[in-house]
């Protein structure tokens, strides 16, 4: 559960995201591909080259659903509940994935923002996408 101290730092941080949010998306996809390749699985009908233009709408659409997320960190589940049907039902990802995304996306953030990226702002952050990550799982159960 986030507090609303956690709630402050992922809002205020989000905002520095700000515009490379898709780009940030892209990078981390990459970045899970590479370090978990298994994960390509998902992804076999999409060119997955670096800067390719499939990753990056895909990384658009993970930095969308993430700024959804934000603006809506009282109800995550109602914000995410079309996603999380279209994981578990349509697209079956194996849930352990959304943790490797939210590790890379976390050390994408970390790379790009390093001075926003405080102590507290990575906890709030990793929380946070602990919390989005056990959302987009909740309908496997």
């Amino acid at each position: 559960v986030l507090s609303a101290a956690d709630k402050t730092h992922v809002k205020a941080f989000w905002g520095k995201v700000g515009g490379h949010a898709a780009e940030f998306g892209a990078e981390a996809l990459e970045r899970m591909f590479a370090s978990f390749p298994p994960t390509k699985t998902y992804f076999s009908h999409m060119d997955l080259s670096h800067g390719s233009a499939q990753v990056k709408a895909h990384g658009k659409k993970v930095a969308d659903a993430l700024t959804l997320a934000v603006g809506h960190l009282d109800d995550l589940p109602g914000a995410l509940s079309t996603l999380s049907d279209l994981h578990a039902h349509k697209l079956r990802v194996d849930p352990v994935n959304f943790k490797f995304l939210s590790h890379c996306l976390l050390v994408t953030l970390a790379c790009h923002l390093p001075d926003d990226f405080t102590p507290a702002v990575h906890a709030s952050m990793d929380k946070f996408m602990a919390g989005v990550s056990t959302v987009l799982v909740s309908k496997y159960r």
